[in-house]
Order: C-alpha cells, then sequence, then structure tokens
C-alpha cells in the first residue's frame, strides 16, 4: 500500500507526526530573534538528554560528521589512540583517526562479542609515560547488535589520567542510560536520524572541560568542525553557519516528545521493546546474533539459519511493506536487523514479528 512504508531498521527510525508538522513550518531568519530564542531552548534541551552541564553543540552533520569533529577536534597527528573495534563502526573510527594522521592500536573483539573493558585496562595500565592521548568507543555497535561495557571501560580511562575518551554513542543516546557527566565522559557524538526521532541530518557532541583543555593544544586541521566557533556562538543561543532551521523545528518538537516521556521511561520502554523482539525471534526458531547479555537496545540481528536473509528482507518489503535492515561486510546475506529505536511501541514489534512469522510460513 502506498505511503504505508514501516521503518524497522536503526536509522532512519520513524518520525512522529507531530515533529512532521512541526518541519512544515515556514523558516525564519537563523539570526534573528525568534529563532536565538528556540537555539536557547534546544541548548537547555539538549543538555536535559545528555545528562551533562556542559555545552551540547549542533551540527550540520550525520553521525560520522559528529564523530569526526569529536577526534579532530582533541587530538594532532601522531597522537597514539586506542580505538574499539568489533563491528562496522568501531572499523569506521579506525580508519577515520588514520586519515589524519594519528597512531591508532585497534582493540579487537569478533563482530557479535562485546569488547572485553580487561583489553583496555592493560594496554592503559602499560603506558606509563601517558602517550595514549583518547580512546575511541563505540557504545552500540549498530552493525551487530551489540552493547559494549562503556562505563566499565570508561574507568580504566579515568584511572589513566591523561587520556580522553571520545564516545559512538549514536545508536545509545535516547535509548540507554548514559549519564555523561555521572561517568565523566568527555566527547560523546550523535545523530539526528536514531533516538532522537527525527529525520537525518543533524549531529550532536556534548563535551567536557577536559576535553576543551585538549582542544587548547590540539593540532589537527579543521574548519567546518572546528567546534570552538560552535561554543562561542551556543553562549549566544546562535550558531557559527547556515543551520537546518526546520530540522531545529524537528528536533524542538521531539525534545519536548521525549521530556514528556521522562529519560527513565524512555530507557523502560527500549528494554521492553528489546525483550518482546527477541523472545519473539527466539520463538520463530531464528538465532539470535548477539547474546541476551551484551544485547543493544536499538537493534536485534537476527542470523535466518535456513534462509536467506536478503530473501526474507524483500518478503517483508514488498508483501507487509516493512523495511527491515541487512548484514554489513561479510554478515550482508547472512543475518538481518530489525530496529526498535525511538518512535516505535509494541504494537511496531509485534506487527514485524508477525509479517516475519508469515515470511518464514511462506519459504519453508
Amino acid at each position: 500500500m502506498q505511503d504505508k512504508l514501516m521503518l524497522m531498521i536503526p536509522g532512519p527510525t520513524p518520525v512522529p507526526e507531530r515533529v512532521l508538522l512541526a518541519m512544515a513550518k515556514h523558516p525564519i531568519g537563523h539570526r534573528s530573534g525568534d529563532f536565538s530564542k528556540i537555539i536557547g531552548e534546544l541548548n537547555e534541551d539538549l543538555k536535559w538528554l545528555h545528562q551533562t552541564k556542559n555545552e551540547v553543540l549542533t551540527l550540520c552533520a550525520s553521525g560520522t560528521g559528529a564523530m569526526e569533529a569529536g577526534i579532530i577536534n582533541f587530538l594532532s597527528k601522531g597522537d597514539r589512540v586506542l580505538v574499539g573495534n568489533n563491528g562496522k563502526f568501531g572499523e569506521r573510527w579506525a580508519i577515520l583517526s588514520r586519515a589524519f594522521g594519528l597512531e591508532v592500536e585497534e582493540i579487537s573483539a569478533e563482530w557479535g562479542k562485546q569488547l572485553d573493558p580487561e583489553d583496555f585496562r592493560a594496554k592503559l595500565e602499560e603506558d606509563t609515560e601517558k602517550k595514549i592521548k583518547a580512546v575511541i568507543i563505540t557504545h552500540s555497535e549498530t552493525s551487530t547488535g551489540v552493547l559494549n561495557d562503556l562505563e566499565t571501560i570508561n574507568k580504566h580511562v579515568k584511572a589513566h589520567g591523561e587520556a580522553l575518551i571520545i564516545v559512538d554513542a549514536v545508536t545509545s543516546l535516547g535509548a540507554v542510560n548514559v549519564p555523561i557527566d555521572e561517568w565523566g565522559l568527555d566527547v560523546v557524538g550523535s545523530g539526528s536520524q536514531k533516538g532522537y526521532m527525527i529525520p537525518p541530518g543533524l549531529g550532536f557532541v556534548a563535551v567536557s572541560d577536559k576535553a576543551w583543555e585538549a582542544y587548547k593544544t590540539a593540532t589537527l586541521p579543521k574548519f567546518y568542525l572546528d567546534l570552538a566557533p560552535y561554543k562561542k556562538a551556543n553562549a549566544k543561543n546562535s550558531s557559527p553557519f547556515t543551520p537546518p532551521i526546520n530540522l531545529m523545528y524537528a528536533l524542538k518538537a521531539s525534545l519536548e516528545m521525549m521530556k514528556e516521556e521522562g529519560l527513565q521511561n524512555i530507557f523502560d520502554r527500549h528494554k521492553r521493546l528489546t525483550h518482546i523482539c527477541r523472545e519473539g525471534v527466539k520463538a520463530l526458531g531464528l538465532p539470535l546474533y548477539a547474546s541476551d547479555e551484551i544485547a543493544a537496545l536499538a537493534i536485534t540481528a537476527v542470523i535466518p539459519d535456513k534462509h536467506d536473509a536478503e530473501q526474507i528482507r524483500s518478503i517483508m518489503r514488498k508483501k507487509y511493506d516493512i523495511a527491515l535492515a541487512g548484514g554489513q561486510d561479510h554478515l550482508s546475506g547472512k543475518i538481518f536487523r530489525m530496529g526498535h529505536l525511538g518512535f516505535v511501541s509494541e504494537r511496531d514489534v509485534l506487527s514485524a514479528l508477525g509479517a516475519l512469522k508469515e515470511t518464514l510460513a511462506q519459504l519453508a
């Protein structure tokens, strides 16, 4: 049926009607007093969502842009960094870091497995000369549905004393508890098309005081993603460059909805959706790619061991108007990923599971 597509992927996620209607408003001047008021409200609400007293900077960029900004603003060429790699996005941050001339040491785990915090502890404790300048971690590895133990890894980083922790929270922020100030996270990047419930186009970077101190001596090249002008503009409820005005209307509406629901209720809802999805998949006799103990709350990765994953996705899309995500790289055709992030309810997950049951019956 036309215009009936249900997005059950890790991003972009479904957009509420209230948010879509906000986007439909006529844009106003981005240097006007009225828009300055909107920016001021957004800045306060973003601090609430990020659980921080520090500024959260809004960029016209994807989550990758936010992470690039989070890396290049606080490091210099030749700096040694540890990068956790247990999936497509951890792999991406290692590639990105090397592109800027950083000395990268990867701490890896098999896809579908959790990064071992002890590996980070050992490397950080060995570094008695304090040459490690940052640890870069993907909190929720979207490619595999694994939630890494950010809290424990961060404790080891804090014990090191010198290194910053730079976090990809693209599919964890707004789904799982990420208490930035309580844990002392230094740089946290995220993107609008995930838990924020709005279309792609905005990236967010939360920055600690410690990271801003590192900024003073960082020498990697930057211009549009130089975060100092964003910080300066934030203080004046402004932006250094032309912002995507209508996306910011959308952000205002979505943050209002999130505040109405409440942070803990949001986290609890995502836990329920994850449990329903995983138990439903098990009941259909399909193996899960990641174990329950390390499952992310954004997506569930499924191994259709008796069927081709792409065939399942095709039937779900063509017959039931439900979009599922495929596997990436060596997992292409071997797994599919069912998203339950953002503006998703129990009804959505149950509907997708019902369609999946019928799809498997058709393939039997």
